[in-house]
């Protein structure tokens, strides 16, 4: 079931072969990083000739069941060195799936300084140069393939910073509209796109045969369960939470607990939240009009439709999307409380190919080393233009916090396995704080989601400021949200089923109705977990052991404000993650 497309760079072949029977009835981040432990040498040099690019749908992508437009993109990280997922919602994914693709996988170096991209359709594939690409933002390079290839497909883009090998880079693929704006942004996945000399893939699903269901009366099923689930459930329902003021409702509320990091992790509150909160980004798409929306989607088939689109003062159109992370990242990590000029910023993150909360968390440190003062907007605008242009700063932003600080000799440097810890301060939010140290994927807030029980009380209420039974909380969610990576359902669906026991029936049968499976509750946490197992194993031959799973130093010495808390998990209980 499904094909595998490879792609070698070396010999500019594209070869369309059937799907090993080890990996049938996987998908997503199941498949991908199944795909890379297997095929990829854990020591190999992140940019090398041995790393592969693994571009694989999740196992209900291309079907009717809500929020299954996810894509994980697998490889060794060149900020990390440990393997690496990153996902994004978009059509891309849907489009794959149903040309009966199970994965695309880019092996080996182009060596010949050219721009090259892949065109593929149910046929096959071929690589095409595409010099006139080359150095073009990613936004560009959206609408040059829509003028070449036709509205109707779908793409992934490397921007410019992934050209020049940058380890904050991510691949942007593209919204409904065909805006170059869904991200896979963390991990430097773009820097090994870039050193690959692959600028872009572009999908024509003209003739494609779609899906077949194994059960197809069980699959619907599944998905009425899931999707009344997800339409009755305060957070995620039309005029809910995510629906009326997206992702960056957070903001506001991350405030008042006291764990909203901002100037560089150094206090768990922001005077100016309000200003850029989900409420004032309502407001403002609402008073300017134009185009300004809230209730967008990323893709055919989300039924929350939590992305918006940013108007400028006249009502034109600024950036989409403005996302709870990207304004927390590049706002009060920053200091910086004016909305438009974190819009600017998402904008430049996206256009360049950088990840908005590795960008932060880099300016962050950046203006830490005194490089700007905190608040200073224009002057975070400016990294954005040196990072454009590749001077010698630029090229230090561009790989990262951890990197950045090491150069600036920075000791506050927020980092896991040389990844920018994203928006919850885990001193704060303890069982967020075990998430960011014990997964695969350096500091990852999706990877085990405890911000749901401890923050919103979904799925129970747990206080965050106590470590009790926080090894047990995040191991619980890594698992399951590794199932859901795999199924290729968008995170929040973890909302509503943990709180709705029909919700997640729905997931359960929507899978089985897909695979012919009889997979059952248990099985979802097995299978999580053989999929943590398969990824850890590979950081342990990489090096990467029990010692890389710490926060950094500082958090165990400095006391947060305004609860002056420390990180008091201890080396041990963390250890015992794996037991």
């Amino acid at each position: 079931m499904g094909k595998l497309v490879r792609v070698n760079m070396n010999e500019k072949s594209v070869k369309i072969e059937p799907l090993p029977d080890k990996y049938q009835g996987m998908g997503g981040r199941w498949l991908s990083s199944l795909m890379v432990s297997d095929e990829v040498p854990a020591d190999c040099h992140p940019l090398g000739p041995n790393n592969k690019l693994v571009f694989a749908p999740g196992i209900l992508s291309g079907t009717r069941a809500p929020n299954t437009g996810r894509i994980s993109v697998g490889g060794k990280s060149p900020l990390t060195g440990g393997i690496k997922e990153a996902n994004a919602g978009t059509p891309f994914s849907q489009k794959l799936a149903r040309m009966g693709y199970a994965a695309i996988v880019v092996e080996g170096l182009a060596g010949d300084d050219k721009t090259w991209l892949l065109k593929l359709d149910v046929k096959g594939g071929e690589l095409q140069l595409a010099e006139d690409f080359k150095g073009a933002g990613a936004y560009e390079s959206g609408r040059k393939i829509w003028e070449k290839f036709g509205d109707k497909t779908a793409f992934v883009v490397n921007g410019p910073a992934g050209e020049a090998k940058m380890a904050m880079a991510g691949l942007a693929f593209n919204d409904g509209e065909g805006r170059a704006a869904r991200y896979a942004g963390r991990g430097g996945l773009g820097a090994v796109m870039g050193s690959k000399g692959l600028k872009a893939i572009v999908l024509d699903d003209t003739d494609a045969p779609g899906v077949k269901p194994a059960d197809e009366e069980l699959l619907r099923a599944g998905q009425k369960k899931l999707a009344d689930a997800i339409l009755s459930h305060d957070v995620t329902k039309k005029g809910g939470a995510l629906n009326s003021y997206g992702t960056a409702v957070l903001i506001n509320i991350l405030n008042e607990a006291g764990g909203l990091p901002t100037n560089n992790f150094s206090s768990g509150v922001f005077e100016g939240a309000s200003k850029i909160s989900g409420e004032a980004l309502a407001e403002a798409a609402q008073k300017r009009g134009g185009v300004g929306t809230m209730g967008h989607r990323c893709h055919p088939g989300c039924i929350i439709n939590c992305s918006n689109i940013y108007p400028r003062e006249d009502g034109s159109e600024h950036v989409s999307c403005v996302e709870y992370e990207s304004i927390w990242a590049l706002g009060a990590n920053c200091g910086i409380d004016n909305l438009d000029q974190v819009a600017e910023l998402v904008w430049q993150c996206n256009d360049l190919g950088l990840d908005t909360i590795e960008a932060g968390v880099t300016i962050g440190v950046a203006m830490e080393a005194g490089l700007a003062k905190f608040g200073d907007g224009p002057a975070a605008i400016k990294m954005m233009d040196e990072i454009r242009t590749r001077t010698p700063l630029g090229h230090i932003l561009g790989q990262g916090a951890q990197f950045t600080g090491e150069a600036y000799g920075v000791t506050r440097i927020p980092t896991v396995k040389g990844q920018g810890m994203p928006a919850y301060e885990p001193r704060a939010v303890k069982g967020i704080g075990v998430t960011y140290a014990t997964s695969t994927m350096g500091a990852d807030h999706t990877a085990g989601y405890t911000i749901a029980p401890e923050i919103l009380a979904v799925g129970g209420k747990s206080d965050p400021l106590t470590k009790k039974d926080k090894i047990g909380l995040s191991k619980g969610l890594q698992d399951a949200t590794a199932f859901l990576d795999a199924a290729g359902f968008c995170i929040f669906i973890a909302f509503p089923i943990l709180d709705i026991p029909s919700g997640f029936e729905g997931v359960v049968e929507t899978t089985n109705g897909m695979l012919g499976t009889k997979y059952t509750a248990e099985d979802v946490g097995r299978i999580g977990d053989e999929i943590l197992r398969i990824e850890r194993n590979f950081n342990l031959r990489a090096g990467i052991g029990k010692v890389a799973d710490r926060l950094p130093e500082f958090m165990h010495y400095e006391k947060l404000p305004p609860h002056n808390q420390v990180w008091d998990v201890t080396d041990e209980e963390l250890d015992s993650f794996w037991d």
